[in-house]
């Protein structure tokens, strides 16, 4: 699967990673409750988890994104209209 952070890169982690998906549901959590500090953390460990667990595509790999993350300075009000339903992660 092939992970876009916006404003930043792209990585590639397995297709089924169920810590990733676990990631995506507390982000859905905080945002669904308008908890800002929860939201905050758990969208900072989901982005710090791609950086850290895939592989950094180099600039010029032109794969199309699987899955588009919004960028890090997003606020819980903005992801609402993201984080919704099923999530970002597709199961």
């Amino acid at each position: 699967m092939i992970v876009r952070i916006s404003g930043e890169d792209q990585y590639r982690l397995a297709d089924e990673d169920d810590r990733l998906q676990e990631l995506d549901e507390a982000v859905i959590a905080a945002v669904s409750d308008g908890d800002e500090a929860r939201f905050r953390g758990a969208f900072d460990e989901l982005l710090g988890y791609v950086r850290s667990n895939g592989e950094r595509l180099s600039e010029d790999d032109l794969e199309a994104s699987d899955l588009i993350l919004p960028p890090a300075d997003i606020t819980v009000t903005e992801a609402a209209g993201e984080f919704t339903g099923e999530g970002l992660i597709p199961d």
